[in-house]
């Protein structure tokens, strides 16, 4: 135990008890209290008369229940119960007044009491990877800025159960059975994380398209209204999708607009209207080994932000994409053959998305450091054998998706300067080791690392998510 004037700390972490002593219960100045990875089946009686407990972590234990005198813990503030085997939790949970963090990862809960929805100081509530089939509603969670709600059967999504998450930051609905989303998401105006992969999701309401998200997942969705080529560019190009929509609903766009087309040598077709309407430069899908000059040619005129050029057989980046420079967002040059990048990309330093997936890329120039408005770059299915330095130097940088190479190594120290990097792709890589600094990376809020060679953070690890993992590495640091 250690113990100062100001936090006692008590610490029975990663032992075989199967059983607490009961002279815990009289430890009354008792403020942070863990016991996680034992094998608890029950909580002592008394329990309760720790009066000044904050802190409780009961993770990973063997529990079943939880005693409903848990409610007369009124000073804590933090209880962790993930990873046990609770088939339900106790309605007295909500008379925990103060409780801001309550996470009940990895158990057995096919529902969760409406009492629940009343504790009005609760800001991170954990349920992932449970049974359950509805949520409750949370009238009075006004402080709630977390709710994880993955890897569950939830079915349906309310406007009863949005409408007052007022503070809502992060909600995470991946891996469960949803297909539709209702339209009161949009007035969730703080969101900024919004997880809705692997459901059964067929359409979104175009209001999304208003909200300030900075993270929006939909993979793994039978989407029929969204192309997949926009999702794979990324949040804020699907945002920007959704709005139009938005205004084509508005003006009424189902008139018919007399199409505006020239031939080029190659026989596709521009639709000068397509470009000008959604400033999107396509010449995907035509296995073309060159960029005809008429496409460049047809841009003089108009404002271009987006090319799409995937799908070809382009082994080297058309020159004359460096007239675009002043203008292009986001590039699509995935699916080619491309061995090198060519100064002329470095130019287009508006560039915010990069897809160059499935191309022969083993390394990138330095004077990509040049893109300092670069946020998203896709570089999977190549093969880079080392982490690209000049990417720790791109500070922009939110999401790095380096995922199928022969990646063998990276520097978590150089990493830990990406201050902007939350999403971090290394799957189906040759990582022999995990570097326990990464854990130090505490700006990432997806770090995926499945189909390595290493050992260590073992499955059970990677199952529990990144901040989990993140942890794990921390704890790993040598002192």
């Amino acid at each position: 135990m250690t113990s100062d004037s100001c936090r006692p700390l008590l610490f029975l972490i990663h032992n075989k008890l199967k059983m607490l002593p009961e002279e815990i219960t009289s430890l009354k100045n008792l403020r942070t209290l863990h016991l996680q990875h034992n094998e608890l089946t029950c909580i002592p009686e008394g329990f309760e008369h720790l009066s000044s407990l904050e802190d409780l972590d009961l993770s990973s234990n063997r529990l079943a229940t939880v005693p409903a005198d848990f409610a007369l813990l009124s000073s804590l503030l933090r209880l962790n119960l993930s990873s046990n085997q609770l088939k339900d939790l106790p309605a007295e949970i909500s008379r925990m007044k103060r409780l801001k963090h309550l996470d009940c990862d990895a158990n057995l809960l096919e529902t969760v009491p409406p009492d629940v929805g009343s504790m009005e100081s609760l800001e991170l509530l954990y349920l992932r990877r449970n049974k359950l089939c509805v949520l409750p509603e949370f009238p009075s969670c006004r402080q709630l800025k977390e709710l994880h709600l993955a890897e569950n059967q939830i079915e349906k999504l309310g406007a009863e159960h949005l409408e007052h998450l007022q503070a809502i930051l992060v909600l995470d609905l991946r891996g469960n059975k949803l297909r539709s989303v209702p339209e009161e998401m949009a007035l969730l105006q703080s969101l900024e994380r919004l997880d809705l992969s692997n459901n059964d999701i067929s359409s979104l309401p175009c209001s999304l398209g208003n909200l300030h998200l900075k993270f929006l997942a939909l993979e793994g969705n039978p989407l029929r209204t969204i192309r997949r080529e926009i999702i794979a560019k990324g949040t804020q190009e699907v945002l920007k999708y959704l709005r139009s929509k938005i205004k084509d609903d508005r003006t009424n766009q189902n008139d018919s607009v007399p199409e505006t087309a020239m031939t080029l040598p190659s026989e596709a077709r521009v639709n000068i209207h397509a470009i000008a309407t959604l400033k999107l430069l396509d010449y995907s899908d035509k296995q073309a080994t060159l960029i005809p000059d008429d496409l460049f040619d047809a841009t003089k005129t108009t404002l271009v932000t987006s090319i799409n050029f995937s799908k070809n057989q382009l082994c080297e980046i058309p020159q004359r994409i460096v007239e675009l420079k002043e203008m292009v967002l986001d590039i699509n040059l995935s699916f080619n053959k491309l061995s090198f990048i060519s100064h002329e990309l470095c130019l287009l330093q508006k560039l915010t998305f990069l897809d160059l997936r499935n191309n022969f890329l083993s390394s990138l120039p330095e004077e990509m450091s040049s893109l300092t408005k670069l946020q998203t770059i896709n570089l999977s299915f190549n093969r880079f054998k080392v982490f690209p330095e000049v990417l720790y130097r791109i500070s922009t940088l939110e999401a790095v998706l380096i995922s199928n190479n022969q990646v063998g190594s990276l520097d978590p120290q150089k990493m830990k300067l990406m201050e902007n990097l939350n999403t971090l792709d290394l799957q189906n890589n040759d990582l022999l080791q995990i570097p326990p600094e990464l854990g130090n990376c505490v700006q990432l809020r997806t770090l995926l690392l499945d189909g390595n060679p290493f050992r260590v953070p073992r499955a059970a690890i990677l199952m529990k998510g990144t901040a989990a993992v993140l942890e794990y590495l921390r704890d790993r640091i040598p002192a």
